[in-house]
């Protein structure tokens, strides 16, 4: 439980740092999931599963950047 804490308060000094790596993840996301569906086919195309997760990631940043 020692290192879980210590990881997170890691975690949380390097986000503070970068506040805005999360949120340029998310969008990073959104243009894969973007190109994606242009050229792939397949369940990561159609699921859209990369634009869900860079949307999640990049409200995620947004709320840590205001919370840091």
């Amino acid at each position: 439980m020692k290192a879980f804490g210590k990881l997170l308060d890691t975690v949380s000094n390097f986000i503070a740092h970068r506040k805005g790596l999360l949120p340029l993840l998310g969008i990073l996301l959104v243009i894969l999931n973007f190109v994606a569906r242009l050229f792939l086919t397949g369940w990561l195309a159609e699921s859209d599963l990369l634009l869900h997760l860079g949307v999640i990631v990049a409200i995620l940043g947004f709320l840590l950047a205001w919370a840091l």
